[in-house]
């Protein structure tokens, strides 16, 4: 079976023009890639608008549908914006994108899901972290958020909320 490695010798091997005609084929086979190299490229005006549309469509599924939830393909989406950009503020951004979203959908529609609130928890604890390392500017939007998100956690059982409530405590925050 090919690996990297082989890959990555065939590459070295192109020229300028017969590499841009495969980064062409790639971008031309599928919308994934198109956001793939948006984002890393910084093209567009929301680069994270196909991420977000992914988060969105596997925590907040259309239940008239009978669409599925899936917290892997959710996070997924933030795992392939790391690989694409790494650009922490953006990668916040779609962290606490994500616990809105699977908040809002526990809310709305009174999900009681352990394994979904323990995703959501650690997601909330990502983006913490994260955030907290951003200039004062940027933190202070994404902090208030994620207290938000706090908020409307009070109502979830499974200690949802006390969990958050320690996570912003270990962070030295308002608990």
């Amino acid at each position: 079976m090919p690996h990297w490695s082989d890959l990555k010798s065939k590459l070295a091997d192109l020229d300028r023009a017969r590499l841009i005609g495969l980064v062409h084929d790639l971008y031309a086979a599928s919308k994934d890639n198109q956001a793939l190299l948006h984002a890393h490229f910084s093209i567009g005006s929301d680069a994270l608008q196909p991420f977000k549309a992914t988060i969105n469509r596997w925590l907040r599924p259309d239940i008239l549908m009978n669409q599925d939830i899936s917290v892997a393909k959710a996070k997924k989406a933030i795992s392939d914006y790391k690989k694409a950009a790494d650009q922490p503020e953006n990668l916040a951004e779609l962290m606490v994108f994500y616990c809105e979203c699977a908040a809002g959908f526990s809310h709305d529609v009174g999900l009681e899901d352990e394994g979904y609130f323990d995703a959501l928890v650690r997601m909330f604890e990502r983006a913490l972290k994260i955030t907290v390392s951003l200039p004062e500017q940027i933190q202070t939007d994404l902090l208030q958020r994620l207290g938000e998100v706090r908020s409307l956690c009070r109502t979830f059982g499974y200690g949802v909320s006390d969990a958050m409530d320690l996570l912003l405590v270990d962070d030295g925050l308002d608990g």
